[in-house]
């Protein structure tokens, strides 16, 4: 196990809950060339991220498994996202090898509004990819643009989740905002969207979306800490309701606190511990399924 100086709190905080460990839906593994960009985004705290934003987990690819797995951290996507024609198939094949080399990983791939995205999104689905990821603040694009329309009807039909970045954090532009996720659903209803960062700051019609339709899901991701700003405390009881639909997503490595503190945000709402437990292991295993290690 890692000694890396982390680890006790967040075992500290499963293991009182009576859990196996944590299932989180919302972590990043890229390739090295892209995860160097990403991080040169985050560090120059330019226009698209829009404040200082110190990443802590900036350990190489193996590092990084140690870590979760000795925080206990069972089950976890690698979720890559294109942010351009052309590149999703790339990322779709690094991701492919990384789930053979880490057989506890949620098997991840993304698609970007292209041509040929109806037809490798039908290889990945058939092949058995768990999950893909969208970022439409990266992109630039709207959830439904026509070139994505052979895709939608696809996925909702395999039951294929999909975890959507399009609140408009941490900078909104002309793609983010719940609208074009509202007309999607709309004309696609039984899509397992996994809405991440609660769909902040656009929290209120986000969830109002979770609350309409059943297979529409919120991560937590760096929702409920102090880095990101409060969640509508009017908003909190509701979630007690769709308890069944709220998942732990983290966004490691590219956090700049403890991987802890989001557990604690979670805690400090004070919604039962069989929310917490819900949250934090079941909801991810009865969706994606339990590793059976």
């Amino acid at each position: 196990m890692t000694d890396h100086p982390d680890v006790a709190d967040v075992r500290s905080f499963w293991e009182g809950l009576g859990l196996p460990g944590l299932f989180d839906v919302h972590v990043h593994f890229l390739p090295p060339s892209i995860q160097r960009a990403v991080y040169a985004v985050f560090d120059a705290a330019g226009p698209k991220i829009g404040r200082e934003w110190p990443i802590r987990y900036r350990q190489d690819h193996a590092e990084r498994v140690d870590i979760l797995r000795a925080m206990g951290v069972r089950r976890f996507p690698t979720l890559p996202y294109a942010h351009k024609p052309g590149v999703a198939e790339f990322l779709n094949d690094w991701a492919a090898g990384f789930k053979r080399d880490v057989p506890e990983s949620l098997w991840s791939a993304t698609f970007y509004p292209e041509e040929s995205a109806p037809a490798y999104v039908a290889e990945r689905v058939a092949a058995g990819v768990e999950v893909f990821k969208l970022h439409l603040q990266v992109g630039e694009f709207h959830v439904d643009d026509p070139l994505l329309d052979g895709v939608w009807g696809l996925l909702e039909d395999a039951g294929t989740p999909v975890v959507l970045h399009a609140g408009s954090g941490p900078v909104g532009n002309e793609f983010t905002g719940p609208a074009s996720t509202e007309r999607l659903l709309r004309r696609h209803p039984r899509l397992r969207l996994v809405l991440a960062h609660m769909g902040a700051p656009e929290c209120a019609e986000f969830l109002a979306l979770a609350e309409r339709y059943d297979e529409v899901r919120l991560d937590t991701t760096m929702v409920f800490t102090d880095f990101f700003p409060a969640y509508p405390v009017e908003l909190v009881p509701r979630l007690r309701d769709i308890g069944d639909r709220i998942l732990l997503g983290s966004d490691f490595p590219t956090i700049p606190y403890p991987y802890a503190h989001q557990l604690d945000g979670l805690a400090r709402l004070d919604l039962g511990d069989e929310w917490l437990r819900a949250v934090c292991w079941h909801n991810g295993a009865d969706l994606f399924g339990a590793h059976p290690d």
